[in-house]
């Protein structure tokens, strides 16, 4: 059996999501701006959200400077203005909810026993399902997963084309609250994007393997239908994804004009020199953006 996400009809309204773990750099602007100009093009909202819900990663000071850089960069975001560490209730709610419905499970497992006992996947170890039906005698739940099945999760990414997985062998039941007490992503960036009712998710293919789970999650919770779209990814000469762990540098907010020119034209719209500030460079770029003429990627950036 496969299962294909279906197409939303429903005005649209995007979002640009940062997690304060670094300041923004070359890749992560470059997705801001293509999310929000995909936005801008259906005439839709672009909402921003703050990613903040693992402490011991986070920046600080970070999240403060996120949004002076945008607001330097000219972005102009709709909606409230939301962090994760204030929504807490909406995901013990979510996590309530798929324990009644006997989709997720307490698990025991430590990542030395996953190892040990699972194979590689689309995305780490697989978990070998070792608690779907119990805990074993004498040991305690350490985290929370989802069942998923092997049936296929596809969706039709308007960038990338065709995508999907079967979850059971290529990921295993997956984690929604992890042993450290944290919440996992894949259960927050569900959550929220149903209650922030968005409709189309721009971001970066980094991200794309996990979008099948967030799909089977989607489906769990009885979210509604939204379209994806992953932009390329900007690497470095190596070809490693620019991130804070591959010590991308911080875009420099003082020389927003020129950070911008370099952003559309590595997204395939290369602006006119006579388009010189941020306001003239943002109103060219609603007027001309095409997703048709944005790369797949890799992009890379010397």
């Amino acid at each position: 059996m496969s299962v294909t996400a279906p197409v939303p009809c429903l005005p649209y309204r995007g979002r640009f999501a940062p997690s304060p773990t670094g300041l923004l750099h070359a890749g992560s602007l470059t997705t801001a701006v293509g999310s929000y100009l995909e936005a801008k093009r259906h005439d839709g909202e672009w909402w921003l959200r703050m990613e903040d819900l693992d402490p011991p990663r986070e920046m600080a000071g970070a999240a403060d400077a996120i949004l002076r850089t945008l607001q330097a960069f000219g972005f102009e975001w709709d909606g409230e203005l939301v962090y994760q560490h204030d929504r807490h209730e909406l995901y013990r709610a979510a996590l309530a909810q798929l324990v009644a419905q006997g989709d997720a499970y307490g698990c025991a497992c430590t990542r030395k026993e996953i190892a040990a006992a699972g194979h590689h996947g689309a995305d780490g170890m697989v978990y070998p399902g070792t608690c779907r039906h119990g805990v074993a005698p004498g040991r305690s739940a350490r985290a929370w997963r989802l069942r998923v099945d092997d049936s296929r999760t596809a969706f039709h990414d308007r960038l990338q084309g065709e995508y999907g997985q079967h979850l059971q062998s290529e990921i295993g039941d997956f984690v929604l609250l992890r042993a450290d007490g944290f919440w996992a992503y894949q259960l927050a960036v569900v959550v929220d994007d149903i209650a922030q009712g968005m409709t189309d998710i721009v971001r970066g293919a980094d991200l794309l393997v996990s979008t099948p789970r967030q799909l089977w999650l989607r489906q769990k919770l009885g979210g509604p239908a939204v379209t994806h779209c992953h932009l390329p990814l900007m690497v470095n000469a190596a070809g490693e994804k620019l991130s804070k762990q591959t010590l991308a540098p911080a875009i420099d907010a003082r020389s927003a004009a020129a950070g911008l020119r370099q952003a559309l034209t590595r997204l395939g719209h290369a602006p006119p020199a006579e388009a010189g500030d941020v306001a003239e460079l943002w109103q060219w770029a609603r007027g001309n953006w095409q997703l048709a003429r944005v790369p797949a990627g890799p992009i890379v950036i010397a």
